[in-house]
């Protein structure tokens, strides 16, 4: 039996039950697509279900206030996913009579969409013959038929691109990348395959030569930069100050006033940067917390602390609030927040 009929033989009995897959609306696809990018399946669903009970449709996206947008997506990270999903919604709205691109060509066109995103749409909306590529795909091929190719290396994509377009079968092409997805996520898992279970067990050349555990490969990563991240809370009438980011992957969320650097700094060495930068003396500075807060990206290992600022200021740039659910802010802030919300109320 061909590869494509074992794997969608296994699908229509095993596969998973997922809010998306009652539809195939591109819009409600490509939202659950861009919201389980960097996201684990249980967390993505209750993301999905929030945003779409918000923004049932395209138009409603696209009419919606980019802050409103990213306070929906605030802790699920990688900003950016969310604020190109709104860009390209009032694009589409605007530009397109609110109709979605129905070809992967015009699909891959949209702003943060590459080319899973743009296959996995076009696949299962509108059964145009492109496979995917995600981390369970690259899995089921390089074990089975043995791809030796890192996949980590851009150069080996077009690889696997071309085993998967070869795979995929005329019809049922969406439920047919669905069904390699789960095969990976549910059988071909990265640690402890279920091979026992698995319908490609013949044909699979990393078990038969017992190098399961070596596929796939990958090129050994270069070493993650470490930054310190030093964060100031100003307090004016029982309200803090936060500002609004203007660059880098938190891009138009809210923080603390902050000062970054490569190594760890002191005491004093802060003071000296809120005199220089803002022109502020006779401050002193307290820690609130006493243990370094570790977030981790995956370019990116923060070191931070939270300082209370004593002393007189007036500082114009930013808004005060005593009220955090009202603005968006990174990963990292609602954590410290959530953390140390007692200590914040009092000053």
């Amino acid at each position: 039996m061909q590869f494509s009929k074992l794997i969608l033989k296994w699908y229509d009995k095993n596969k998973r039950i997922l809010p998306w897959r009652s539809t195939k609306d591109p819009y409600k696809i490509w939202v659950s697509e861009i919201i389980l990018q960097q996201t684990r399946m249980v967390q993505g669903i209750s993301y999905y279900n929030r945003f779409i009970n918000r923004f049932p449709n395209l138009v409603s996206l696209a009419n919606a206030d980019e802050k409103e947008v990213l306070i929906l997506w605030q802790g699920l990270g990688y900003y950016s996913r969310a604020r190109n999903l709104h860009y390209s919604a009032k694009f589409i709205h605007k530009n397109l009579d609110s109709k979605f691109p129905d070809t992967y060509k015009e699909i891959v066109k949209l702003k943060g969409v590459g080319d899973y995103t743009a296959s996995a749409i076009s696949s299962i909306c509108f059964d145009e013959k492109t496979a995917v590529l995600d981390g369970n795909v690259f899995r089921v091929l390089s074990r089975i038929f043995e791809i030796k190719n890192p996949i980590n290396l851009s150069s080996s994509r077009n690889i696997f691109k071309s085993t998967a377009n070869q795979l995929i079968p005329e019809k049922r092409c969406g439920d047919y990348n669905q069904a390699v997805m789960d095969f990976g996520s549910l059988i071909c898992k990265p640690k402890n395959p279920l091979c026992s279970k698995c319908v490609m067990i013949e044909r699979c050349g990393a078990y038969k030569n017992n190098l399961i555990s070596k596929f796939p490969i990958k090129e050994a990563k270069s070493k993650i930069k470490t930054l310190f991240y030093d964060y100031f809370i100003f307090q004016k009438n029982n309200k803090k100050l936060i500002v609004k980011i203007n660059d880098g992957i938190w891009k138009s969320l809210f923080q603390f006033p902050v000062h970054i650097s490569q190594k760890k700094q002191t005491k004093k060495q802060l003071i000296d940067f809120l005199g220089l930068n803002y022109n502020l003396n006779n401050l002193n500075i307290s820690l609130i917390n006493s243990e370094i807060i570790n977030h981790k990206l995956t370019h990116l290992n923060i070191k931070s602390r939270f300082w209370k600022v004593k002393g007189q200021f007036e500082i114009n740039q930013g808004v005060y609030t005593d009220d955090f659910i009202d603005y968006p802010v990174s990963k990292l802030m609602q954590k410290f927040i959530e953390k140390y919300d007692s200590k914040l109320s009092v000053f």
